[in-house]
Protein backbone atom coordinates (compact mmCIF):
# COMPACT_ATOMS: atom_id res chain seq x y z
CA UNK A 1 0.00 0.00 0.00
CA UNK A 2 1.16 3.58 -0.95
CA UNK A 3 0.77 6.49 1.27
CA UNK A 4 0.82 9.94 -0.78
CA UNK A 5 1.86 12.86 0.75
CA UNK A 6 0.06 16.20 0.91
CA UNK A 7 1.68 18.58 -1.33
CA UNK A 8 -0.54 21.76 -0.64
CA UNK A 9 0.38 22.46 2.98
CA UNK A 10 1.77 25.79 4.65
CA UNK A 11 4.86 24.15 5.46
CA UNK A 12 7.79 27.28 4.49
CA UNK A 13 8.08 29.76 6.99
CA UNK A 14 7.64 33.12 5.00
CA UNK A 15 9.99 36.36 5.53
CA UNK A 16 6.92 38.61 5.22
CA UNK A 17 5.74 39.68 8.74
CA UNK A 18 1.86 39.45 7.67
CA UNK A 19 -1.19 37.47 7.01
CA UNK A 20 -0.83 36.60 3.04
CA UNK A 21 -3.45 35.74 0.49
CA UNK A 22 -1.53 32.63 -0.17
CA UNK A 23 -2.10 31.34 3.67
CA UNK A 24 -5.63 31.94 4.30
CA UNK A 25 -8.91 32.83 2.75
CA UNK A 26 -8.75 35.59 -0.16
CA UNK A 27 -11.13 38.12 -0.07
CA UNK A 28 -10.15 40.09 -2.68
CA UNK A 29 -9.87 37.99 -6.06
CA UNK A 30 -10.93 34.63 -5.56
CA UNK A 31 -13.73 33.69 -7.24
CA UNK A 32 -15.95 32.25 -4.48
CA UNK A 33 -14.59 34.33 -2.11
CA UNK A 34 -15.16 38.17 -2.22
CA UNK A 35 -15.97 41.01 0.02
CA UNK A 36 -18.43 42.27 -3.38
CA UNK A 37 -20.77 39.56 -2.82
CA UNK A 38 -23.68 40.20 -0.38
CA UNK A 39 -22.83 36.87 1.79
CA UNK A 40 -20.96 36.86 4.76
CA UNK A 41 -18.75 33.61 4.89
CA UNK A 42 -18.69 31.92 8.23
CA UNK A 43 -15.05 32.84 9.50
CA UNK A 44 -13.02 30.04 11.52
CA UNK A 45 -11.12 32.38 13.35
CA UNK A 46 -9.08 29.90 15.36
CA UNK A 47 -5.77 29.05 13.41
CA UNK A 48 -5.54 24.86 12.93
CA UNK A 49 -2.68 23.29 14.43
CA UNK A 50 -2.54 20.32 11.65
CA UNK A 51 1.56 19.36 12.85
CA UNK A 52 1.01 18.89 16.30
CA UNK A 53 4.23 19.51 18.16
CA UNK A 54 6.44 20.93 15.52
CA UNK A 55 9.17 21.62 17.76
CA UNK A 56 12.47 18.65 17.62
CA UNK A 57 14.54 19.61 21.16
CA UNK A 58 14.39 17.61 24.06
CA UNK A 59 16.92 14.66 23.03
CA UNK A 60 19.82 16.43 24.82
CA UNK A 61 18.00 17.82 27.57
CA UNK A 62 17.19 13.82 28.60
CA UNK A 63 20.91 12.35 28.30
CA UNK A 64 23.23 15.37 28.47
CA UNK A 65 23.87 18.64 30.51
CA UNK A 66 24.90 22.00 30.18
CA UNK A 67 27.76 23.77 31.40
CA UNK A 68 30.00 27.17 31.08
CA UNK A 69 33.08 27.93 30.06
CA UNK A 70 35.27 30.73 28.93
CA UNK A 71 37.55 29.60 26.67
CA UNK A 72 37.89 28.91 22.89
CA UNK A 73 38.73 25.40 22.92
CA UNK A 74 37.60 22.55 25.60
CA UNK A 75 40.28 19.69 25.83
CA UNK A 76 39.44 16.54 27.73
CA UNK A 77 41.74 13.59 28.63
CA UNK A 78 40.33 10.08 28.47
CA UNK A 79 41.87 7.21 29.67
CA UNK A 80 43.51 3.98 27.56
CA UNK A 81 43.15 0.66 27.96
CA UNK A 82 44.84 -1.34 30.78
CA UNK A 83 45.88 -4.24 29.35
CA UNK A 84 48.36 -4.65 26.66
CA UNK A 85 47.38 -5.96 23.27
CA UNK A 86 48.25 -5.14 19.70
CA UNK A 87 47.59 -6.36 16.12
CA UNK A 88 50.51 -7.53 13.75
CA UNK A 89 51.32 -9.91 11.37
CA UNK A 90 53.03 -13.55 12.23
CA UNK A 91 56.03 -14.81 10.39
CA UNK A 92 56.35 -18.81 11.26
CA UNK A 93 60.75 -18.11 11.09
CA UNK A 94 62.67 -15.40 13.00
CA UNK A 95 66.12 -15.56 15.61
CA UNK A 96 63.56 -17.67 17.40
CA UNK A 97 61.08 -19.78 16.23
CA UNK A 98 58.58 -17.18 15.20
CA UNK A 99 58.13 -13.26 14.83
CA UNK A 100 54.80 -11.09 15.72
CA UNK A 101 55.44 -7.51 13.53
CA UNK A 102 53.15 -5.50 15.34
CA UNK A 103 50.92 -2.82 12.88
CA UNK A 104 48.02 -1.26 14.70
CA UNK A 105 46.34 -1.32 18.57
CA UNK A 106 44.08 -3.73 19.40
CA UNK A 107 41.10 -1.01 18.07
CA UNK A 108 43.28 -1.46 14.78
CA UNK A 109 44.15 2.30 15.25
CA UNK A 110 47.49 2.91 13.87
CA UNK A 111 46.95 7.26 13.80
CA UNK A 112 48.07 8.27 17.45
CA UNK A 113 49.67 4.75 17.57
CA UNK A 114 53.99 4.71 18.03
CA UNK A 115 55.11 1.22 17.37
CA UNK A 116 58.14 2.11 19.52
CA UNK A 117 55.80 2.19 22.89
CA UNK A 118 53.71 -0.67 21.89
CA UNK A 119 54.17 -2.11 25.63
CA UNK A 120 55.31 -5.93 24.84
CA UNK A 121 58.69 -6.06 27.12
CA UNK A 122 61.11 -9.40 26.65
CA UNK A 123 60.05 -12.08 29.11
CA UNK A 124 56.74 -11.05 28.57
CA UNK A 125 53.87 -13.70 28.49
CA UNK A 126 52.04 -13.82 25.25
CA UNK A 127 49.12 -15.13 23.86
CA UNK A 128 49.22 -15.19 19.90
CA UNK A 129 45.72 -16.10 18.35
CA UNK A 130 44.65 -15.89 14.63
CA UNK A 131 43.29 -18.49 12.32
CA UNK A 132 41.25 -20.32 14.85
CA UNK A 133 44.49 -20.80 16.58
CA UNK A 134 46.20 -19.53 19.97
CA UNK A 135 49.65 -20.11 21.12
CA UNK A 136 51.39 -19.38 23.97
CA UNK A 137 54.46 -17.81 23.62
CA UNK A 138 57.39 -16.40 25.68
CA UNK A 139 58.98 -12.90 23.70
CA UNK A 140 62.92 -13.26 23.56
CA UNK A 141 63.23 -10.15 21.70
CA UNK A 142 61.60 -6.88 21.47
CA UNK A 143 62.17 -4.04 19.27
CA UNK A 144 60.33 -1.26 17.67
CA UNK A 145 57.51 -3.47 15.86
CA UNK A 146 59.43 -6.51 15.90
CA UNK A 147 58.78 -9.51 18.81
CA UNK A 148 60.67 -12.75 18.45
CA UNK A 149 58.57 -15.43 20.49
CA UNK A 150 59.08 -19.06 21.17
CA UNK A 151 56.33 -21.07 21.55
CA UNK A 152 56.00 -23.04 24.94
CA UNK A 153 54.59 -26.20 23.57
CA UNK A 154 54.99 -25.93 19.32
CA UNK A 155 57.95 -26.06 17.07
CA UNK A 156 56.62 -22.85 15.87
CA UNK A 157 53.95 -20.49 14.85
CA UNK A 158 52.81 -22.56 11.55
CA UNK A 159 48.56 -22.42 11.36
CA UNK A 160 48.62 -18.88 12.19
CA UNK A 161 47.44 -16.33 10.16
CA UNK A 162 50.11 -14.19 8.14
CA UNK A 163 48.17 -11.26 6.67
CA UNK A 164 48.75 -7.82 7.82
CA UNK A 165 47.02 -7.14 10.90
CA UNK A 166 45.58 -10.37 10.81
CA UNK A 167 46.80 -11.59 14.36
CA UNK A 168 46.22 -10.98 17.79
CA UNK A 169 48.88 -10.50 20.53
CA UNK A 170 48.03 -10.24 24.37
CA UNK A 171 50.32 -10.02 26.95
CA UNK A 172 49.13 -12.23 30.05
CA UNK A 173 52.22 -12.06 32.18
CA UNK A 174 55.97 -12.92 32.19
CA UNK A 175 58.31 -15.75 33.30
CA UNK A 176 61.89 -14.95 34.80
CA UNK A 177 64.61 -17.50 35.93
CA UNK A 178 65.84 -17.43 39.73
CA UNK A 179 68.10 -14.98 40.39
CA UNK A 180 67.57 -12.64 37.05
CA UNK A 181 67.45 -9.09 37.82
CA UNK A 182 65.82 -6.89 35.31
CA UNK A 183 67.74 -5.78 32.15
CA UNK A 184 69.24 -2.48 32.30
CA UNK A 185 67.72 0.05 30.02
CA UNK A 186 69.84 0.52 26.33
CA UNK A 187 70.47 4.44 27.20
CA UNK A 188 72.78 4.16 23.79
CA UNK A 189 69.60 3.38 21.53
CA UNK A 190 66.49 3.03 23.70
CA UNK A 191 64.01 3.05 21.28
CA UNK A 192 65.06 0.83 18.77
CA UNK A 193 66.76 -2.08 20.90
CA UNK A 194 63.46 -3.03 23.79
CA UNK A 195 64.84 -5.79 24.18
CA UNK A 196 66.00 -4.41 27.40
CA UNK A 197 62.70 -4.48 30.25
CA UNK A 198 61.87 -0.10 30.00
CA UNK A 199 59.64 0.25 32.45
CA UNK A 200 55.90 1.08 30.83
CA UNK A 201 53.89 3.90 31.54
CA UNK A 202 49.85 4.81 31.67
CA UNK A 203 48.67 6.60 28.40
CA UNK A 204 45.77 8.77 27.33
CA UNK A 205 44.10 10.43 24.69
CA UNK A 206 43.51 13.96 24.23
CA UNK A 207 40.08 15.48 22.54
CA UNK A 208 39.00 19.14 22.01
CA UNK A 209 36.34 20.40 20.78
CA UNK A 210 35.44 24.15 19.75
CA UNK A 211 32.05 26.45 20.11
CA UNK A 212 30.15 28.03 17.41
CA UNK A 213 28.12 31.19 17.32
CA UNK A 214 24.57 30.69 16.15
CA UNK A 215 22.37 33.96 15.48
CA UNK A 216 19.01 34.59 14.14
CA UNK A 217 16.48 37.59 14.46
CA UNK A 218 12.87 38.81 13.98
CA UNK A 219 11.95 42.21 12.82
CA UNK A 220 8.54 43.60 12.68
CA UNK A 221 7.51 47.26 11.62
CA UNK A 222 5.51 49.82 14.80
CA UNK A 223 2.76 49.47 11.72
CA UNK A 224 2.40 45.92 11.84
CA UNK A 225 3.10 44.90 15.44
CA UNK A 226 -0.42 47.59 16.19
CA UNK A 227 -2.45 45.89 13.12
CA UNK A 228 -5.07 43.13 14.18
CA UNK A 229 -5.53 40.36 11.73
CA UNK A 230 -8.74 38.00 11.40
CA UNK A 231 -6.83 34.53 11.92
CA UNK A 232 -6.49 34.27 16.00
CA UNK A 233 -3.25 32.15 16.47
CA UNK A 234 -1.54 30.60 19.13
CA UNK A 235 2.41 29.80 19.88
CA UNK A 236 4.04 26.90 20.85
CA UNK A 237 4.30 28.27 24.39
CA UNK A 238 0.60 28.89 24.55
CA UNK A 239 0.52 32.41 23.92
CA UNK A 240 -2.73 33.51 21.92
CA UNK A 241 -4.48 36.23 19.83
CA UNK A 242 -4.90 38.55 16.69
CA UNK A 243 -1.68 39.88 16.66
CA UNK A 244 0.35 38.43 13.73
CA UNK A 245 3.88 39.43 15.00
CA UNK A 246 3.01 37.21 18.07
CA UNK A 247 3.38 33.94 16.49
CA UNK A 248 6.25 35.15 14.14
CA UNK A 249 8.40 36.38 16.99
CA UNK A 250 7.49 32.92 19.16
CA UNK A 251 8.08 30.62 16.01
CA UNK A 252 11.33 32.47 15.61
CA UNK A 253 12.40 31.73 18.94
CA UNK A 254 11.30 28.09 18.75
CA UNK A 255 13.08 27.71 15.27
CA UNK A 256 15.58 28.83 16.63
CA UNK A 257 15.86 26.81 19.77
CA UNK A 258 15.36 23.76 17.77
CA UNK A 259 18.79 24.65 15.88
CA UNK A 260 20.32 24.85 18.67
CA UNK A 261 20.09 21.20 19.04
CA UNK A 262 20.37 20.11 15.55
CA UNK A 263 23.78 21.96 14.89
CA UNK A 264 25.01 19.86 18.31
CA UNK A 265 23.67 16.41 16.45
CA UNK A 266 24.84 17.24 12.79
CA UNK A 267 27.63 19.56 12.67
CA UNK A 268 31.51 19.04 11.48
CA UNK A 269 34.83 20.35 11.83
CA UNK A 270 35.68 22.49 8.31
CA UNK A 271 38.42 20.92 6.51
CA UNK A 272 37.25 21.90 3.18
CA UNK A 273 41.28 23.08 1.88
CA UNK A 274 40.00 23.36 -1.65
CA UNK A 275 37.95 26.48 -1.01
CA UNK A 276 38.42 28.63 -4.59
CA UNK A 277 36.55 32.09 -4.16
CA UNK A 278 36.49 33.13 -0.16
CA UNK A 279 34.36 36.04 -1.64
CA UNK A 280 31.49 33.89 -1.03
CA UNK A 281 32.32 33.20 2.99
CA UNK A 282 29.02 34.04 4.69
CA UNK A 283 29.56 36.10 7.95
CA UNK A 284 32.90 35.82 8.22
CA UNK A 285 33.02 32.24 7.48
CA UNK A 286 35.34 30.34 5.18
CA UNK A 287 35.31 26.59 4.93
CA UNK A 288 38.84 26.62 4.01
CA UNK A 289 40.21 28.54 7.06
CA UNK A 290 41.25 26.01 10.38
CA UNK A 291 39.21 25.49 13.16
CA UNK A 292 35.40 26.61 11.34
CA UNK A 293 32.98 24.16 12.89
CA UNK A 294 32.65 22.03 15.64
CA UNK A 295 32.45 18.56 15.96
CA UNK A 296 28.58 17.21 16.73
CA UNK A 297 27.38 13.89 17.96
CA UNK A 298 27.18 11.91 14.69
CA UNK A 299 30.16 12.96 13.46
CA UNK A 300 31.64 12.20 16.84
CA UNK A 301 30.23 8.57 17.15
CA UNK A 302 31.35 8.06 13.66
CA UNK A 303 34.68 9.08 14.64
CA UNK A 304 35.47 7.57 17.95
CA UNK A 305 32.48 5.09 18.69
CA UNK A 306 30.31 2.65 16.55
CA UNK A 307 28.47 2.27 13.93
CA UNK A 308 25.73 -0.61 12.96
CA UNK A 309 24.19 -1.28 9.79
CA UNK A 310 21.93 -3.55 10.99
CA UNK A 311 22.47 -7.47 10.02
CA UNK A 312 20.58 -7.33 6.26
CA UNK A 313 21.25 -3.38 5.62
CA UNK A 314 19.05 -0.49 6.49
CA UNK A 315 16.13 -1.13 9.15
CA UNK A 316 17.63 -4.41 10.09
CA UNK A 317 16.31 -4.46 13.89
CA UNK A 318 13.89 -6.92 12.87
CA UNK A 319 16.00 -10.29 15.08
CA UNK A 320 17.92 -10.44 18.08
CA UNK A 321 21.07 -10.52 15.82
CA UNK A 322 21.83 -6.93 15.35
CA UNK A 323 21.26 -6.88 19.37
CA UNK A 324 24.02 -9.65 20.10
CA UNK A 325 26.17 -7.99 17.70
CA UNK A 326 25.84 -4.52 19.76
CA UNK A 327 26.05 -6.43 23.16
CA UNK A 328 29.52 -8.07 21.86
CA UNK A 329 30.88 -4.65 20.82
CA UNK A 330 29.68 -3.17 24.01
CA UNK A 331 31.86 -5.88 26.22
CA UNK A 332 35.14 -5.16 24.10
CA UNK A 333 34.41 -1.47 25.15
CA UNK A 334 33.07 -0.22 28.55
CA UNK A 335 30.56 -2.23 29.25
CA UNK A 336 27.83 0.32 30.49
CA UNK A 337 24.72 -1.73 30.95
CA UNK A 338 22.34 0.71 30.99
CA UNK A 339 21.48 2.47 27.58
CA UNK A 340 18.61 4.60 26.00
CA UNK A 341 17.42 4.09 22.34
CA UNK A 342 16.68 7.02 20.48
CA UNK A 343 15.33 5.43 17.15
CA UNK A 344 12.97 6.42 14.26
CA UNK A 345 9.72 5.27 13.56
CA UNK A 346 11.12 2.50 10.82
CA UNK A 347 13.00 0.73 13.23
CA UNK A 348 10.52 1.08 16.49
CA UNK A 349 8.53 -0.42 15.38
CA UNK A 350 10.88 -3.31 13.57
CA UNK A 351 12.46 -3.63 17.41
CA UNK A 352 8.62 -3.99 18.61
CA UNK A 353 7.61 -6.68 16.32
CA UNK A 354 11.27 -8.42 17.15
CA UNK A 355 10.15 -8.45 21.08
CA UNK A 356 6.62 -9.82 20.05
CA UNK A 357 8.02 -12.71 17.68
CA UNK A 358 10.18 -13.50 21.18
CA UNK A 359 6.53 -13.95 23.09
CA UNK A 360 4.94 -17.77 22.98
CA UNK A 361 1.75 -16.66 22.92
CA UNK A 362 1.64 -14.12 20.38
CA UNK A 363 1.14 -16.71 17.63
CA UNK A 364 -2.07 -14.63 16.56
CA UNK A 365 -1.15 -11.14 17.53
CA UNK A 366 -3.19 -10.94 20.42
CA UNK A 367 -0.36 -10.40 23.11
CA UNK A 368 2.18 -8.05 23.09
CA UNK A 369 3.98 -5.91 25.66
CA UNK A 370 1.50 -6.22 28.54
CA UNK A 371 0.71 -10.02 28.15
CA UNK A 372 -2.43 -10.07 30.46
CA UNK A 373 -4.30 -7.90 27.59
CA UNK A 374 -8.09 -8.83 27.93
CA UNK A 375 -10.70 -8.24 25.17
CA UNK A 376 -12.02 -5.26 27.05
CA UNK A 377 -8.68 -3.57 26.67
CA UNK A 378 -6.78 -1.53 24.62
CA UNK A 379 -4.24 -4.34 22.93
CA UNK A 380 -0.87 -2.54 23.70
CA UNK A 381 1.39 -3.79 20.75
CA UNK A 382 4.59 -1.45 21.55
CA UNK A 383 7.64 -2.14 24.10
CA UNK A 384 9.38 0.89 25.90
CA UNK A 385 12.62 -1.23 26.74
CA UNK A 386 14.33 -4.81 26.66
CA UNK A 387 16.69 -6.75 28.72
CA UNK A 388 19.45 -8.71 26.99
CA UNK A 389 22.58 -10.79 28.96
CA UNK A 390 23.30 -8.21 31.24
CA UNK A 391 22.52 -4.81 29.43
CA UNK A 392 19.44 -2.65 29.69
CA UNK A 393 17.56 -0.97 26.49
CA UNK A 394 15.07 2.07 26.96
CA UNK A 395 13.38 2.51 23.60
CA UNK A 396 12.07 5.96 23.05
CA UNK A 397 11.06 7.12 19.52
CA UNK A 398 13.45 10.57 18.52
CA UNK A 399 11.14 13.13 16.40
CA UNK A 400 14.02 14.46 14.73
CA UNK A 401 14.24 11.56 13.49
CA UNK A 402 10.90 10.95 12.13
CA UNK A 403 10.08 14.50 10.73
CA UNK A 404 9.88 15.04 7.36
CA UNK A 405 10.95 18.53 7.66
CA UNK A 406 14.10 17.34 9.81
CA UNK A 407 16.16 14.36 9.29
CA UNK A 408 13.10 12.21 8.57
CA UNK A 409 13.10 14.01 5.04
CA UNK A 410 17.21 13.72 4.77
CA UNK A 411 16.91 9.61 5.43
CA UNK A 412 14.30 9.21 2.82
CA UNK A 413 16.21 11.04 0.54
CA UNK A 414 19.47 9.26 1.26
CA UNK A 415 18.26 6.23 2.38
CA UNK A 416 21.70 3.91 2.22
CA UNK A 417 23.15 6.52 4.42
CA UNK A 418 20.19 7.35 6.65
CA UNK A 419 20.46 7.26 10.48
CA UNK A 420 17.87 4.89 12.14
CA UNK A 421 18.90 6.14 16.28
CA UNK A 422 21.79 6.34 18.65
CA UNK A 423 22.07 3.90 21.71
CA UNK A 424 23.17 5.85 24.34
CA UNK A 425 24.76 4.94 27.69
CA UNK A 426 23.30 6.25 30.85
CA UNK A 427 24.74 7.85 33.97
CA UNK A 428 28.10 9.56 34.09
CA UNK A 429 31.67 9.64 33.02
CA UNK A 430 34.98 10.46 35.16
CA UNK A 431 37.85 12.71 32.87
CA UNK A 432 40.23 14.74 33.84
CA UNK A 433 39.48 18.37 32.91
CA UNK A 434 42.70 20.09 31.56
CA UNK A 435 40.91 23.31 33.08
CA UNK A 436 40.50 22.59 36.44
CA UNK A 437 43.45 20.52 36.48
CA UNK A 438 41.13 17.45 37.93
CA UNK A 439 39.10 14.28 37.63
CA UNK A 440 35.46 15.31 37.06
CA UNK A 441 32.19 13.25 36.67
CA UNK A 442 29.91 14.68 34.10
CA UNK A 443 27.44 13.07 31.29
CA UNK A 444 29.07 11.41 28.68
CA UNK A 445 26.97 14.39 26.67
CA UNK A 446 26.96 17.95 27.93
CA UNK A 447 27.03 21.21 26.20
CA UNK A 448 29.61 23.73 26.68
CA UNK A 449 28.36 27.45 26.62
CA UNK A 450 30.39 30.43 26.67
CA UNK A 451 29.83 32.31 29.68
CA UNK A 452 31.53 35.19 31.96
CA UNK A 453 30.55 37.97 34.96
CA UNK A 454 29.94 39.71 31.99
CA UNK A 455 28.16 37.54 29.25
CA UNK A 456 26.31 34.87 29.29
CA UNK A 457 26.23 33.54 25.77
CA UNK A 458 24.19 30.18 26.77
CA UNK A 459 20.71 31.71 25.30
CA UNK A 460 20.99 35.47 24.48
CA UNK A 461 17.93 37.59 23.49
CA UNK A 462 17.56 41.39 23.28
CA UNK A 463 15.53 43.74 21.88
CA UNK A 464 16.18 46.95 19.60
CA UNK A 465 14.12 49.26 17.55
CA UNK A 466 10.96 51.94 19.38
CA UNK A 467 8.64 49.22 19.66
CA UNK A 468 8.07 48.07 23.10
CA UNK A 469 11.28 48.99 25.13
CA UNK A 470 12.60 52.03 22.60
CA UNK A 471 16.37 52.08 21.93
CA UNK A 472 16.88 53.45 18.88
CA UNK A 473 15.14 55.67 16.39
CA UNK A 474 14.17 52.40 14.45
CA UNK A 475 9.93 52.61 13.66
CA UNK A 476 10.56 48.61 14.09
CA UNK A 477 10.98 45.66 16.68
CA UNK A 478 13.93 43.25 16.49
CA UNK A 479 14.35 40.54 18.77
CA UNK A 480 17.97 39.27 18.46
CA UNK A 481 18.92 35.03 19.12
CA UNK A 482 22.33 34.42 19.44
CA UNK A 483 24.58 31.54 21.49
CA UNK A 484 28.08 30.20 21.09
CA UNK A 485 28.20 26.20 22.07
CA UNK A 486 29.19 22.89 21.19
CA UNK A 487 29.10 19.35 22.57
CA UNK A 488 31.08 17.35 24.02
CA UNK A 489 31.03 13.90 23.90
CA UNK A 490 33.02 11.33 26.22
CA UNK A 491 33.73 8.11 25.95
CA UNK A 492 32.29 7.70 22.44
CA UNK A 493 33.19 4.25 22.00
CA UNK A 494 30.58 3.43 24.28
CA UNK A 495 27.53 4.74 21.62
CA UNK A 496 26.17 3.13 18.72
CA UNK A 497 25.35 4.93 15.94
CA UNK A 498 22.77 3.08 13.90
CA UNK A 499 22.83 3.68 9.78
Amino acid sequence: MAITGGSNLNSVPTTQKQTLSTNYLDFTGSTDVTWAQQYLPDLMEKEAEVFGKRTISGFLNQVGAEEAMQSDQVVWSEQARLHISVKGTVATAGSTNGTFEVTADIDGNTSGFTLANHGVRANDLVLIASAGITTLCLATDVDTATIQVEPYDKADLTGHATGAGASTLLVVGSEYAKGVAYSAVDTANPLTARDKHEANQPSFKSFSNKPIIMKDYYEVSGSDASRIGWVEVSTEEGQSGYLWYLKAEADTRARFTDYLEMAMLESVVGSNSTVVDTSLAAGGITLGDSGVGTQGLFDAITDRGNVTSGVTGVNAATDLAEFDAILAEFDNQGAIEENMMFVNRATSLAIDDMLASMNSYGAGGTSYGVFDNSEDMALNLGFSGFRRGSYDFYKSDMRYLNDKATRGGINSAATTAAIRGVIVPAGVSSVYDEMLGKNMKRPFLHVRYRASQTDNRRLKTWVTGSVGAATSALDAMQLHFLSERCLITQGANNFMLMK
